[in-house]
């Protein structure tokens, strides 16, 4: 099992001051990628373009950051050949910039959206969803980061348990949107906007669970991508038993 204290315990302080630059990396990523979701979500409500298009200017920056982590994996991989939970921080960290950036190209849709739904006046409905969903996902995030932080299996648990949560919350969403468009055909091209922010905001959960499930991956030693949710809190609170009868 890995924490924090054990990124300090290489002979080499370089290694130690690598590893934690690079995790320092990928949490600020993760930072700037929270943000451009709470602010794709509260351009789209508040009908701010302007707020929407810098959004869609931040996700240079995201693309950057991901290529340049990547890099940073690979000069350690190559100079330190690093085993066990060093090999599975690196592996970690690889795999969640990926999701963030994929997290970040939905927020850019989402600002997409807003610009559009400027331009063309606001959907009849959908708002209260797209607030409520947001919040929802951007915690998932921020908790899905937080536990990254913090080698906490547990709160990466809770994470992936939230996920079926929004599935549940978009599935029901979309059935009201798509009978309302059906008795107001009008609405349609508005609405359907409305219903593909949704979506990109449902996929923002999965990555969240995807970065949640690393951290597992990191902290337990066990790969539980496809694992049901059952099994992975067996293996995570399992894990935690038997640290404690050790």
């Amino acid at each position: 099992m890995i924490s924090k204290d054990s990124l300090t315990h290489h002979i080499s302080q370089q290694f130690n001051a690598e590893l934690e630059e690079v995790r320092g990396h990928l949490l600020a990523m993760g930072g700037l990628v929270e943000k451009q979701v709470n602010d794709a979500v509260t351009a789209l409500i508040d009908a701010d373009s302007g707020l929407a298009q810098q959004v869609r200017e931040i996700d240079d920056q995201i693309n950057q950051m991901e290529r340049n982590i990547d890099e940073e994996c690979i000069r350690i991989l190559a100079r330190r050949q690093p085993a066990a939970s060093d090999l599975r921080l690196i592996i970690s960290i690889s795999k969640s910039v990926i999701d963030l950036e994929r997290i970040g190209d939905e927020a850019t849709k989402i600002a997409k959206r807003a610009i559009q739904l400027c331009e063309e006046g606001e959907a009849p409905r959908g708002y209260v969803e797209v607030r409520h969903i947001g919040d929802q996902v951007r915690k998932m995030v921020q908790e899905a980061l937080d536990a990254f932080a913090r080698f906490d299996a547990d709160l990466a648990l809770s994470v992936a348990k939230y996920d079926k949560q929004i599935d549940r919350e978009y599935k029901t969403a979309l059935r009201e949107l798509v009978t309302y468009m059906m008795e107001d055909p009008r609405s349609i091209t508005r609405v359907l906007s409305i219903i593909w922010v949704l979506r990109s905001l449902e996929r923002i959960g999965d990555h969240a669970r995807n970065i949640a499930e690393l951290v597992i991956y990191l902290v337990r030693g066990t790969d539980v991508k496809h694992l049901g949710l059952a099994r992975m809190e067996e293996e995570v609170l399992g894990s935690a038993d038997k640290t404690k009868d050790n």
